[in-house]
């Protein structure tokens, strides 16, 4: 347990050297990186993976689920683990973290990796640009999310919710092997530990609630004025359901440095779950240019 901008974070580390430090999504918890933290390890690097604010161990305060207080956390939590930077991974909302933090701290993100995740400003765009396209693949956000407590009550009745998401999202290699469904089991558990699904939630709430008042304004601009710096690896599964890959694609807009990009063949929201090895290899491959 590390404490960072009032909270305490739960993280799982593994291994010595410089640090790159992960960023879990939705409905996920620290577990997801669970092959990337020996593999990370065992190249020769610090690997830290933590439970964001009101998942898994760390705290699950009323409130702080706007995208800058959580940008917050993760750029106070890379100096309480004694180091001046790091290299950043996020995927699906930690993505969005990741990006943010790049955007508004960027003396703490050596280089970035973004894993089924488009670029906050990129995300908004197409979600109104592209109805029938990432509008409707972000109906759960935009609408069914922003209902109060019926989606708290689908997400923790039992698993069923959970596999509908996963099954909608990811690609079906990871879908076809003997572990998924315990992987998902274990991430429908997590959701059930109280308040995790209301917490989970809000993180959507405030991105939806948010665009036309004063603080999502300012959100937005303050992205638009501060382009990522830090090298980016942008990694995006073919097959997403979640972010479309025509939607990510127009992230680089955002990136005032070095940028590259790759889609992953048979993958789709979870590239480190679905293709761990391959993910891992990107990571130590683009961690090692730092």
């Amino acid at each position: 347990m590390v404490r960072a901008n009032g909270i305490a974070l739960h993280v799982a580390e593994l291994g010595t050297g410089p640090m790159v430090l992960m960023l879990h999504g939705f409905p996920q918890f620290w577990w997801t990186w669970q092959q990337q933290l020996v593999d990370l390890a065992d190249a020769g690097f610090r690997a830290v993976a933590v439970d964001l604010r009101g998942y898994g161990s760390s705290d699950k305060p009323p409130r702080g689920y706007d995208a800058p207080n959580l940008a917050a956390d993760i750029a106070q939590l890379v100096r309480a683990l004694g180091e001046r930077d790091t290299v950043l991974v996020g995927n699906d909302v930690g993505g969005l973290l990741a990006w943010t933090v790049a955007a508004l701290h960027p003396r703490v993100v050596r280089r970035l990796v973004a894993l089924g995740s488009a670029h906050p400003l990129r995300l908004r765009s197409a979600m109104f640009s592209d109805p029938r396209g990432q509008g409707r693949a972000s109906a759960y956000a935009l609408r069914g999310f922003q209902v109060p407590r019926r989606p708290e009550a689908k997400l923790t009745r039992d698993s069923s919710y959970v596999y509908e998401l996963f099954d909608a999202w990811t690609g079906p290699r990871w879908r076809a092997t003997p572990n998924y469904p315990g992987e998902i089991d274990r991430y429908a558990a997590a959701l059930r530990i109280h308040p995790v699904a209301h917490c989970s939630l809000e993180y959507f709430r405030w991105l939806v609630r948010s665009l036309p008042r004063g603080d999502g304004r300012r959100y937005a601009r303050s992205l638009q004025a501060n382009p990522v710096a830090a090298p980016v690896l942008q990694l995006h599964g073919e097959l997403d359901g979640c972010v479309l890959p025509r939607t990510a694609q127009g992230s680089g807009r955002y990136v005032s440095g070095e940028y590259q990009w790759r889609t992953l063949e048979g993958v789709g929201h979870f590239p480190q779950n679905e293709a761990a090895e391959q993910v891992s290899g990107e990571l130590i491959r683009w961690a090692k240019l730092a």
